[in-house]
């Protein structure tokens, strides 16, 4: 690892009775492209308001380029860049005057630091005096991503970014991210679309506030030693419902037209088919496969209940 620009020790946010984070520690390097992967509700966007220095730790601390998040909060929102989940700009100003006001509140302008939204800014450039509540989602989050670049950071923070926008704006916005992590900006970005996690240099898995695992995407996959099969059939519920009774079954999820299927053994393809084909009487296509991230993904789920 480069040297750490984030260190987050044993931090923990209680909301009364509900622990929304407990015990998160882990470090980020420069130039780091970093995910935090987990589903609504897992506590990404908690941990991202405490190191923007919006919310304060139940316990636990921080320091972002060497500055506490609760003592020097001050010093450090002037070297963050934050994108929250929801489009937060005015949406009666016009992109020009968002962009213009987020640069004068931290005494840049457009002009001087143009260079580091360039490639970003372009695209919806032509819409400058648009107003940001005409803009589709994709242009939203380009316009959010330049407010929160305009003042050259040396941390990006982005929370959610691609929820809700379409599939190409989607590629767009990733292929910009890995177009800054070239200019050795650090980057931390939640999300709760599994396939996006194969995007960044590492991962943190995350479930009811706690980490499961930290690691880059290859290895966690290359970590999954259970037996994985594939099943299709035509009553899809029936199937999920018969495997879940199965003795051999360890786990059965679905995923798109298929039925991800792990065992407590290895077994012949052929054989498992046969299993299954004589208790749901109808036929089936079974076939081993490799894990993808959200199977190792919803494995540490399960070991973590």
């Amino acid at each position: 690892m480069n040297k750490v620009i984030i260190n987050i020790e044993n931090i923990y946010k209680y909301y009364g009775e509900i622990k929304a984070l407990e015990n998160i520690s882990f470090s980020i390097g420069k130039g780091e492209l970093f995910g935090l992967i987990g589903p609504d509700g897992g506590g990404k966007t908690t941990l991202i308001r405490i190191l923007t220095t919006l919310l304060k730790p139940t316990r636990g601390n921080a320091q972002i380029n060497g500055l506490d998040i609760v003592k020097d909060f001050k010093k450090l929102r002037k070297q963050i860049g934050y994108m929250p989940g929801r489009f937060s700009l005015y949406e009666d100003l016009t992109v020009e005057e968002n962009l213009k006001f987020f640069a004068t509140i931290f005494n840049t302008s457009i002009k001087e630091n143009y260079y580091l939204i360039e490639d970003i800014y372009t695209q919806i450039e032509p819409f400058k005096d648009r107003r940001a509540g005409k803009l589709s989602g994709g242009m939203k989050q380009k316009l959010a991503l330049s407010c929160a670049l305009i003042h050259k950071p040396d941390i990006l923070f982005l929370d959610e970014p691609t929820t809700g926008i379409d599939a190409v704006s989607r590629v767009e916005l990733w292929d910009m991210l890995k177009k800054l992590k070239k200019q050795n900006l650090t980057i931390l970005v939640s999300t709760p679309y599994m396939d996006e996690a194969k995007l960044c240099d590492r991962v943190a898995f995350i479930q009811k506030g706690k980490i499961m695992e930290i690691n880059s995407p290859l290895t966690i996959i290359e970590e999954f030693e259970e037996p994985l099969y594939s099943v299709k059939g035509d009553d899809f519920y029936h199937l999920l419902l018969e495997l879940r009774k199965m003795k051999i079954t360890k786990t059965a999820f679905p995923f798109g037209d298929s039925i991800h299927l792990t065992t407590n053994r290895n077994i012949d393809t052929h054989e498992l088919n046969d299993m299954i084909e004589k208790r749901i009487g109808a036929r089936t296509e079974t076939k081993k496969i490799n894990a993808n991230i959200e199977d190792c993904f919803m494995a540490k789920m399960i070991n973590n209940m």
